[in-house]
């Protein structure tokens, strides 16, 4: 199977529904999806029956500790039946939370497009990658293989687009990852990184450092709109800022040097970095911001 998407709940309303539509709305048809709920009591599960019908969703109620323990949660669903031999070892991972929306009915295509995806495995490489798997041993050492590929957002909060970094360099890891909407997850990878739900807000900015500079997972920028991002979750509440804040001193200390801290809070603050946040998150001046910001990228 070419991919599997994730997607985590609790009470979402008619989000859960919109954001299945926009999956399976997509030419692309080799994928699946998990919906990990945590127990929502908001009808939303019925609004989204038509959807959750789908022979492709599989719907799993059951509580935990937020995003990333569902994430991780419904990650090990998908090893776990794919071991059993239940359902097909996809070849990658996608997350996508209630809300947001593929940007149109091509990007999966697109996507598949990109890594040259021929569907072809034979039996028993399918098998091979379950004994594989079994033994704990996915990632291969073959460092020149792409394990994570990112791409674009379009803002809904501004109807504007959010260009990725097209280079994963350590100055570009510290300011800011994609965020995992718009990442795709080589199923290797997953098998081994899980996410660490010590942080609350920046689990998966732990896990894109952990992998990229610690074990050295080679990235591949897209170039082109992976979803619609809704934002306006807890992360970006005055609470969720704070802690925000707090995770990111203390996971950047884990992966950088002091010097490096140093020098790249020095540029933050001399290229007026609160400013620009500001600017990208206005209305008025998004457009503006965004269209210099992805000029300066594409040198």
């Amino acid at each position: 199977m070419f991919l599997a998407v994730i997607i985590v709940s609790y009470n979402p309303g008619d989000r859960l529904k919109a954001t299945l539509g926009s999956l399976l709305s997509q030419e692309e048809r080799d994928f699946r999806v998990i919906v990990k709920d945590a127990g929502s009591a908001d009808g939303s599960d019925q609004a989204a029956r038509k959807e959750l019908a789908d022979p492709r969703v599989t719907y799993v109620s059951q509580s935990d500790r937020g995003i990333y323990d569902g994430m991780n949660q419904a990650l090990e669903i998908l090893f776990s039946q794919a071991l059993r031999g239940e359902a097909e070892l996809p070849e990658w991972i996608y997350f996508l939370n209630c809300g947001d929306l593929l940007h149109d009915e091509r990007v999966l295509g697109r996507v598949r497009e990109a890594v040259g995806y021929t569907g072809q495995e034979s039996p028993s490489e399918a098998a091979g990658a379950r004994e594989t798997a079994s033994e704990g041993s996915v990632i291969d050492g073959d460092n020149e293989r792409i394990r994570i590929m990112y791409g674009d957002i379009i803002e809904m909060r501004t109807g504007q687009r959010a260009a990725a970094n097209p280079r994963m360099d350590a100055f570009a890891c510290f300011r800011n990852v994609p965020c995992h909407q718009a990442c795709f997850y080589h199923a290797s990878l997953l098998f081994r990184e899980r996410f660490e739900t010590r942080w609350r807000v920046r689990a998966d900015y732990e896990h894109f450092l952990r992998c990229v500079l610690s074990q050295k997972v080679r990235t591949k920028a897209l170039g082109f709109v992976i979803c619609d991002y809704e934002g306006g979750g807890f992360s970006e509440s005055r609470e969720g800022s704070k802690r925000s804040a707090e995770e990111h001193r203390e996971i950047t200390a884990r992966y950088f040097t002091r010097s490096q801290r140093l020098r790249y809070r020095m540029y933050l603050i001399l290229t007026l970095q609160p400013l620009r946040a500001f600017l990208a998150g206005n209305r008025i001046t998004a457009g503006l911001y965004q269209g210099i910001r992805s000029r300066l990228l594409k040198r």
